[in-house]
């Protein structure tokens, strides 16, 4: 069993012809689609493991109005446990997602009442007891760091999805067994632009395998002193809503099926760029066969 800790959220996707702009004619544009769809990271790669015939449980806190039985329901539908999850008497977490057709690039504006936080006394050993691997976010960093050391003192692997660097996030980062990290938060946690070198510069305090995600140019992870850089698939975008979060899930599918480091990386790397091809998040969680299909 996959279980997962973290966000989820209900997107209101808006789909405009190019990035928009302060100034110029992009900065008024009439929209070409508008829908709800679901979304969050850890949301997003447990729906992904689901697909993919993985048992999975989420660990998270929904809201109390039409968009929470909304995300509700679709991860039921995906057969995602949701019997370790709270409710509480807020709005559920939702995002504006501006959408460029163009280019398949967005910009996420989004917003979580603060009554929606985990706290550590939320996280129970019996949540996390018997999975193959807990997946853990930044967003409640308290609460995955008591889910973290619950699943360490367990044997159970820990993968991340570090997105940013807040209060916490070292002890979060230490406890993991596979931190995975955005490019971005990687240069800013360490101060070094290179990949490699922030890599090598985590490693003096970190002995796990350390991977960075590269976007559309791959990934990039150090395993022992050994630097792995696997390329990205080359795909016509359509929406890049939620490819880290495949990504990750395909880094936890390789993990699962215990893949050399290049297999599981170009794997997530497949997956990820399928997703692009796809609209949402939750949505874009592609199926094996054409996973493999790009593979091929």
């Amino acid at each position: 069993m996959i279980v997962g800790l973290g966000a989820n959220s209900v997107d209101f996707v808006c789909t405009v012809p190019s990035a928009p702009a302060a100034h110029g004619p992009s900065s008024k544009q009439r929209l070409q689609n508008y829908r709800r769809s679901c979304g969050g990271q850890v949301a997003t790669t447990l729906s992904c493991c689901a697909r993919w015939g993985l048992r999975t449980q989420y660990i998270g806190a929904f809201g109390h109005d039409s968009n929470a039985d909304f995300i509700k329901s679709e991860l039921e539908r995906r057969e995602i446990a949701l019997r370790h999850t709270v409710t509480r008497d807020a709005p559920n977490q939702f995002a504006v997602v501006i959408l460029d057709s163009n280019q398949g690039e967005r910009i996420v504006l989004w917003d979580r009442d603060e009554r929606l936080a985990l706290a550590e006394s939320d996280v129970t050993t019996e949540a996390i007891a018997g999975a193959r691997v807990l997946h853990v976010d930044d967003v409640d960093v308290r609460a995955s760091i008591q889910a973290a050391r619950i699943a360490r003192s367990l044997g159970i692997d820990v993968t991340t999805d570090i997105d940013r660097d807040v209060e916490g996030i070292d002890q979060l980062i230490a406890l993991a067994t596979h931190p995975i990290f955005s490019e971005h938060v990687a240069a800013e946690i360490t101060g070094e632009a290179d990949p490699e070198r922030a890599l090598r510069k985590i490693r003096r305090t970190h002995a796990g395998l350390l991977t960075i995600t590269l976007g559309a140019e791959g990934a990039i992870a150090l395993e022992d002193e050994r630097i792995v850089r696997v390329p990205g698939f080359s795909v016509k975008a359509v929406d890049t809503t939620g490819a880290g979060d495949v990504f990750r899930a395909g880094f936890i599918y390789g993990l699962v099926e215990r893949w050399p480091m290049e297999r599981l990386l170009r794997f997530a790397n497949a997956a990820a760029a399928v997703s692009c091809t796809k609209s949402g998040a939750i949505d874009s969680a592609p199926e094996l066969a054409d996973v493999t299909s790009l593979l091929s």
